[in-house]
């Protein structure tokens, strides 16, 4: 990371420091002695204002065990000595001498074109990052050979259903199929949010959405990618659903964990109009079933368990809370 800085600015060299600060805290080790880095950080910058009040540069790295700082101007430059505390009459230096108190090394050098560069390796580890070395994928991979196209290639259809099935064929191995179904989740309320706001601008809708417009707004969503749901039941507080067709095709079967981008669409958006909402999938086309067999219940959750219930709840209200005297 690199910062442009004007050594006379100095409440841009305190929000510098915070800043710089603010990211050692969410990379160090629990535990590391941010308050020191803190302190060789701030005299670094703090000595710009005093010895090069004109152009600056910082930059941060840490590709090593421990991050450097480098600090560059365009001043009259100098040479300290760190290794000794300066005489009561020298007029700087104790900057430097704190810096490098603070810091595992502290090193000073002239700059070929006038100026210095001080550079400071912080005294923060940060946790061994893990491998992501990729490991042999098992099953047949995507795209199928099968869908290649007459002049070569694969086509974009293809190409992206290949990419969601594997990323969360990937996601799983590596973090667990609670992990993949959380991430696709995830995807899938942001995605069905837009989903929501299109159905409504197509529609006119701008109130609640009762039972027989969630299940038309679930219905045609589905069907725009490729699915083949249908409604099989509407009442008051619960939506069926069926289908025949995944908009994944039979590749979900190699992620099933995919399912949970129904199940948090179709919960998102129903939530957004009854407070709660819990989604069950009965019968999935993921798992070898013929087809799906998805019920949607309006308002409180049933208590009773059942596999693959999803529970979703409305978001907070992003509207400015009104002020009452």
């Amino acid at each position: 990371m690199d910062w442009y800085l004007d050594g006379s600015d100095v409440p841009a060299t305190v929000a510098l420091r915070q800043e710089i600060r603010e990211y050692l805290e969410r990379h160090a080790d629990p535990g590391a002695d941010l308050d020191s880095a803190e302190v060789a950080v701030s005299e670094l910058l703090s000595n710009l204002p005093r010895h090069a009040p004109g152009p600056a540069w910082a930059s941060l790295t840490w590709s090593g065990p421990a991050p450097v700082l480098e600090v560059r101007d365009l001043g009259p430059g100098f040479e300290v000595d760190v290794s000794e505390l300066p005489p009561v009459d020298q007029t700087g230096g104790r900057g430097l001498f704190l810096a490098s108190a603070f810091a595992r090394s502290l090193e000073t050098a002239a700059r070929r074109a006038g100026g210095t560069t001080v550079r400071a390796v912080l005294d923060v580890d940060r946790p061994e990052s893990p491998s992501y070395d990729p490991v042999p994928s098992l099953g047949p991979l995507l795209p199928d050979l099968s869908e290649a196209l007459p002049e070569g290639g694969f086509g974009k259809e293809s190409f992206l259903r290949a990419l969601v099935v594997q990323l969360a064929q990937a996601v799983e191995r590596t973090g667990g199929p609670a992990l993949a179904e959380a991430a696709v989740a995830q995807v899938a309320i942001d995605v069905g949010s837009q989903m929501e706001l299109e159905y409504r601008a197509a529609t006119g809708i701008v109130d609640r959405l009762d039972p027989d417009q969630l299940a038309d707004c679930f219905v045609r969503l589905k069907h725009a990618i490729d699915g083949g749901f249908a409604v099989i039941e509407v009442t008051e507080d619960r939506i069926v659903l069926g289908n025949d067709r995944c908009p994944f095709g039979d590749v979900v079967r190699l992620a099933p964990a995919l399912c949970r981008m129904t199940s948090a669409v179709f919960g998102g958006i129903a939530a957004g109009s009854h407070g709660e909402a819990s989604v069950t999938l009965e019968e999935r086309i993921a798992v070898g079933d013929p087809g799906c067999r998805v019920v949607i219940e309006l308002g409180t959750a049933p208590a009773s368990p059942a596999a693959h219930r999803y529970r979703s709840h409305r978001p907070p209200s992003n509207e400015p809370v009104p002020i009452t005297s």
